[in-house]
């Protein structure tokens, strides 16, 4: 019982941080910061099935299939308060730069916005948009949605608790304290979890749009870890939305 409190409130705590949903009030405990990381797909799920629920009523809506594409390719981002996306531009800046581990490492924290992580956000929204704006236009299996964002965030959790983190990683370092391969396999039980029911409910698009999404994080994580030797919160947050970018690809072509 008391194993399920504490998991109960590292999930509060993780859906406080990386959910932009106002909250009740607001929960810390030092004592599960270590469970955050591993509740973090269920913190997917709700924001999965938002984005699920927010495209199905659009549609039942009639509103334009152009406006509905854009609010559906935006609404993960507002739901998540742009932190993942923070992380992509900047990881984006960072390892475009083709300058020395030194620099590398002083753009990826420089508060300022570079050029390439300007080009690399249109391109991005220009992507999902289309992807989106095709699964628009043939009424696509939107229920999908919810895998594409649980498994981005299973994958972005193990990243963190299983690889070496950067050692200017304040973040990568604190969640990473006091966990261990219990907390890996609980993820990697939801990710199975979740494979299964995208695969039972939508047969081999579920199973194509989760390999999408894996193989996209895996993918820009391993690229990103090249570059600097170590995870960060940036560099999940930045493979995190090229998975879901990939899965919502893959989604659009099936």
């Amino acid at each position: 019982m008391r194993s399920i409190k504490r998991y109960a409130k590292g999930f509060y705590m993780s859906l406080g941080m990386y959910c932009a949903i106002p909250l009740p009030r607001l929960i810390w405990d030092d004592s599960c910061t270590n469970l955050m990381l591993p509740c973090l797909p269920l913190v997917g799920a709700i924001i999965g099935a938002l984005w699920w629920g927010a495209a199905k009523i659009l549609l039942l809506l009639g509103i334009h299939p152009m406006l509905t594409a854009a609010i559906v390719a935006m609404l993960p981002f507002f739901l998540t308060g742009f932190l993942h996306l923070d992380g992509y531009m900047d990881t984006s800046d960072a390892v475009l730069s083709r300058c020395p581990l030194e620099d590398k490492l002083r753009i990826l924290k420089d508060p300022h916005t570079g050029a390439f992580a300007v080009i690399m956000v249109a391109a991005l929204f220009l992507t999902q948009f289309a992807a989106v704006y095709a699964l628009v236009d043939r009424a696509g299996q939107f229920k999908l949605l919810i895998a594409v964002a649980v498994l981005s965030r299973c994958c972005s959790s193990i990243s963190i608790l299983a690889l070496p983190a950067m050692a200017q990683s304040g973040y990568a370092n604190l969640y990473k304290a006091n966990s261990g391969l219990r907390h890996q396999f609980f993820t990697l039980a939801v990710a199975a979890v979740t494979i299964t029911l995208s695969i039972l409910f939508s047969g081999i698009a579920g199973l194509v749009v989760a390999v999408a999404v894996i193989l996209g994080f895996v993918g820009a994580m391993a690229y990103a870890y090249k570059e600097f030797g170590g995870v960060s919160g940036d560099l999940a947050g930045y493979a995190l939305v090229v998975g879901e970018l990939c899965g919502l690809v893959a989604l659009a072509i099936i």
